[in-house]
């Protein structure tokens, strides 16, 4: 009797997939896809330097570690990274507020919890939104606000302006990571399934290293900011896809299945 081998009916199956970031968060995402039956390529568009700032943070984190803030505040997965290489330790008495859901996925990624993440605009002027109703309207309290080195300290000034007693740290300043050119041909060429795009400053390395891809490439955005950062840069986005990372497996499913 002939055996013949059985179909691999996994639902990503065949399916090329580039993911844009390293680290815990996209290992994990990789691996996940994999079990689908995907073809997950990890390849990091950005990385962090360290700024001038570094004795400031390393103090900061200290003071993190001794329970010496109500609240820390982190804007970007990017953010969660730094904390994460200088093994930071968060005290259950201080609580974390992620300025959107990428950042909350990066924090559990590598360990750590988000106690509070705008429910609808992800970003800084979100975040004071809900800021109030999160803390009780209690003012002062002391909180460590981490940045990037270009970015425009929104968050700190808002929370300054309420009343808080506010500890404004640049954590460090974003770099692009030059592509293998075998990942750039392929993105061009249309033999990724589908390309991630999880932060403006991935957006950007897309513009700058790949630029066009085909209309069979399915670019997808990880939220609604990320989708109007890579549109600002000129990148195409297809799908807006939820950053959870349950969610963004069963979005990556159904974007592969809309498009076959």
């Amino acid at each position: 009797m002939t055996q013949t081998n059985p179909i691999d009916v996994r639902p990503l199956t065949g399916r090329r997939i580039l993911i844009p970031r390293g680290g815990p968060w996209g290992n994990a995402l990789a691996s996940d896809l994999r079990a689908l039956g995907a073809t997950a390529v990890v390849a990091p568009m950005t990385n962090f330097v360290i700024t001038d700032d570094a004795t400031a943070l390393a103090s900061a984190l200290a003071d993190l570690a001794a329970g010496k803030f109500d609240w820390i505040t982190l804007t970007s997965g990017t953010t969660v990274d730094v904390i994460a290489a200088y093994r930071a330790e968060i005290p259950a008495t201080t609580k974390v507020a992620a300025v959107g859901e990428t950042t909350a996925v990066a924090l559990e990624a590598a360990g750590y919890r988000a106690d509070l993440v705008p429910s609808d605009e992800n970003t800084a002027h979100g975040l004071l939104v809900e800021w109030n109703a999160a803390t009780g309207g209690v003012v002062p309290l002391r909180v460590l606000t981490l940045r990037a080195e270009d970015a425009t300290p929104i968050l700190t000034k808002g929370l300054i302006r309420i009343g808080h007693d506010v500890s404004s740290v640049v954590a460090y300043r974003t770099i692009g990571v030059d592509l293998d050119p075998q990942v750039v041909s392929d993105a061009r060429s249309g033999s990724f399934d589908t390309v991630l795009i999880t932060s403006g400053s991935v957006a950007q390395q897309i513009a700058e290293q790949i630029g066009d891809m085909p209309s069979k490439t399915v670019i997808a955005a990880l939220g609604k900011r990320t989708a109007k950062d890579a549109r600002a840069f000129g990148v195409r986005v297809d799908k807006v896809l939820a950053a959870e990372s349950e969610e963004l497996v069963r979005g990556v499913i159904a974007a592969q299945l809309e498009n076959a």
